[in-house]
């Protein structure tokens, strides 16, 4: 049912934003971050950390995509010889920001992700590959309109049952 719903937001989401897309299309304005991540579940008691770096593009003040990657900073013992590190997180996102003042600004994303954790221990590697729908709101502050930091939370609803996570992610942001 999360999926329909999901799907349906999704479908509102691109077909609200084509016209807008198309118009500005040939313009957009970039920007890119860089932050730290950590990524906990409630699920299986993993906290893991990572490096995030994103690209996104924006339409005009309120419609944009972006795309990020996640690479984990180490790994975190799990049980007793069993070692969990995250490979890698991947996604891609439609964004609805709200300029709350000049260098102040608010955002919503939804987006498509997947998420690969190595557990090894014992002699033996397992690596699990989980896609999810992908949730979330943050804000940016631009200290001189090009430069500033970025905070947010991602919800990772994982398919086929496979669990949820929480993504807090702090970093740098820059307009191009």
């Amino acid at each position: 049912m999360r999926t329909l719903a999901f799907t349906a937001v999704a479908a509102i989401a691109a077909s609200l934003a084509a016209p807008a897309a198309a118009q500005t299309l040939s313009n957009p304005t970039w920007y890119g971050s860089v932050g730290y991540s950590n990524l906990s579940s409630d699920d299986t008691d993993v906290d893991l950390d990572g490096l995030t770096g994103r690209v996104g593009a924006r339409f005009n003040p309120y419609l944009g995509v972006e795309g990020e990657l996640t690479v984990g900073l180490g790994d975190e013992q799990m049980v007793p010889n069993v070692d969990v590190q995250l490979n890698h997180d991947a996604a891609v996102y439609g964004v609805a920001s709200y300029p709350v003042a000049q260098n102040f600004e608010v955002f919503g994303r939804l987006g498509y992700g997947t998420t690969e954790i190595e557990a090894s221990g014992l002699g033996s590697t397992v690596t699990n590959n989980s896609d999810s729908w992908n949730y979330g709101v943050g804000a940016n502050y631009f200290f001189d309109g090009v430069n500033g930091v970025r905070a947010d939370y991602t919800r990772r609803d994982f398919q086929d049952d496979a669990g949820e996570a929480d993504i807090w992610t702090i970093g740098y942001v820059r307009r191009f």
